[in-house]
């Protein structure tokens, strides 16, 4: 009887060992090939590696805020014409 309690309790810990790496192994892929690529969730984790940051040159913030400025100031002109001249 002890044997089969026994037995019974390691099936289910085995078990649930066995679910419990497969999730880990799989958050860890999924993690990997996909999640890593959103800033919020790399925040939200604390990893502090950012693959942007290595891939891309530090910009200035006066020169990035420069260019903003500059790229909504041209979006929103209007072409005035001179006065008769249609």
């Amino acid at each position: 009887m002890w044997q089969n309690l026994g037995l019974t309790l390691l099936v289910i810990v085995a078990t649930l060992l066995c679910v419990l790496l497969f999730m880990v192994f799989g958050w860890y892929v999924v993690w990997q090939l996909f999640l890593s690529k959103f800033k919020f969730l790399r925040e939200l984790v604390g990893d502090a590696g950012t693959p942007q940051a290595e891939t891309q040159p530090a910009e200035p913030k006066a020169e990035r805020s420069a260019q903003t400025r500059t790229r909504n100031r041209t979006s929103r002109q209007r072409v005035s014409f001179p006065d008769g001249a249609s």
